[in-house]
């Protein structure tokens, strides 16, 4: 008699369950003879959590896994729980039923959103894919060739013109040569490279920027020269393109300070700017610790943090506006170094699933070059540009993406 699909997941669940206390008795027994209870208990509760997370993944939740592993986070939120859990129920002196079927419980939960996170996870990728995107068109002749060779080729869905590079007037001629060239973007650049010399007071950090939001008497001294930098960029973005309707992101993601977004959504009617860039970036999934430990040395985990921040403040105030933007994005947690795996595992992640206009499809964002790219800039006006594209890193990522 064939079982019914509840009744077989139940029996799955169970024979995971079971494998998995197996697991921890018997690694409690075996270390149990060399150290502390104390000790020995929390590893052989790991090792219980990694058969429950290999198990569940593999067997009891196939359909919804694909096979596939779930997401290592799963990991460590259960075991996380079960320890607190555990150490919390004795001293509350809970019921002996509930020390036994909490824990049970509590991992049914956490194993079952895990299974539904793959689901969606698997949906997305067999959705259509992300925008791939280029910054800094106009920096420098190495940097524009690795540009216009991926839009050339098919891979690029657009690029980020920053209009006051050396080589912008030369980039934009050479885009326009393309057979089909995808949309160009107002990369507003204010950290570096804006060269005004009537707005000596405006910030060149990202981190002065943002403490200047902050303080109302910086606001209103910053503001007037603010506006006149992003006036002066969107005139020159006119000139160079003959766009009327303006889309926007930001060198370095500035258009995200708050200083800023308030000059951008003050223009935004009279300047004909319909759509900003955002960052909402979904955490990638299947990433070895080496690649996590990369992104936390090069501050890409922080970066990402705060920019998750600014863009859940700033999607809210562009809606109200009623301007356009991306619902995802990737490339911050690994800016300066979207290759390899890093690279892929972002592409993937940022599938989606919704049929949607191109105005709000995902972005995943690198930075191309050719080797030797930052010989050619303006080492002066662009210094922080310049220890950027040194790196090899801009080869790297223009190799993976010709690799899509």
């Amino acid at each position: 008699m064939r079982m019914t699909p509840v009744l077989n997941r139940l029996m799955r669940y169970g024979l995971v369950g079971g494998t998995a206390a197996a697991v921890h008795i018997g690694v409690l027994l075996l270390l149990g003879q060399w150290m502390s209870l104390s000790l020995a208990n929390p590893i052989a509760f790991l090792a219980a959590s990694v058969a429950g997370y290999l198990g569940h993944a593999l067997l009891t939740f196939r359909e919804e896994t694909g096979g596939r592993q779930f997401a290592r986070r799963w990991l460590l939120l259960q075991y996380v729980v079960n320890l607190s859990v555990c150490a919390l129920l004795p001293l509350l002196k809970a019921p002996t039923l509930v020390l036994v079927f909490t824990p049970t419980l509590l991992n049914a939960l956490i194993w079952s959103r895990a299974a539904q996170f793959s689901v969606k996870s698997r949906q997305q990728q067999n959705g259509q894919p992300p925008l791939l995107h280029a910054d800094d068109l106009g920096l420098a002749e190495g940097v524009d060739a690795a540009i216009i060779d991926l839009a050339r080729s098919g891979q690029l869905g657009g690029a980020s013109l920053l209009v006051n590079g050396p080589s912008a007037a030369d980039a934009v001629k050479a885009w326009r040569d393309l057979a089909d060239s995808p949309p160009l973007t107002l990369h507003l650049c204010l950290t570096e490279g804006h060269g005004l010399p009537n707005c000596p007071d405006l910030p060149t950090g990202f981190g002065s920027l943002l403490l200047a939001s902050l303080l109302p008497w910086q606001r209103r001294r910053i503001a007037p020269q603010l506006r006149t930098v992003l006036q002066q960029q969107i005139s020159r973005y006119r000139q160079l393109t003959g766009l009327h309707h303006i889309h926007l992101d930001g060198h370095q993601h500035i258009q995200l300070v708050p200083l800023v977004l308030d000059a951008v959504l003050d223009l935004a009617p009279s300047e004909s700017i319909t759509w900003v860039r955002t960052t909402r970036e979904p955490l990638p999934e299947g990433l070895s610790l080496r690649l996590w430990w990369r992104s936390l040395q090069t501050g890409g985990l922080l970066k990402w943090l705060i920019l998750q921040l600014l863009s859940g403040l700033a999607i809210p105030r562009l809606r109200r506006a009623g301007l356009a933007t991306n619902k995802r994005f990737a490339g911050v947690l690994f800016s300066g170094s979207m290759f390899g795996t890093a690279f892929r595992r972002s592409w993937e992640r940022a599938y989606s699933s919704i049929t949607s206009d191109r105005a709000s499809k995902p972005i995943v964002l690198i930075h191309p070059a050719l080797p030797h790219a930052a010989s050619g800039m303006d080492q002066e006006s662009f210094e922080q540009s310049v220890a950027f594209f040194t790196s090899t890193n801009r080869q790297k990522e223009w190799d993976s993406a010709q690799q899509l």
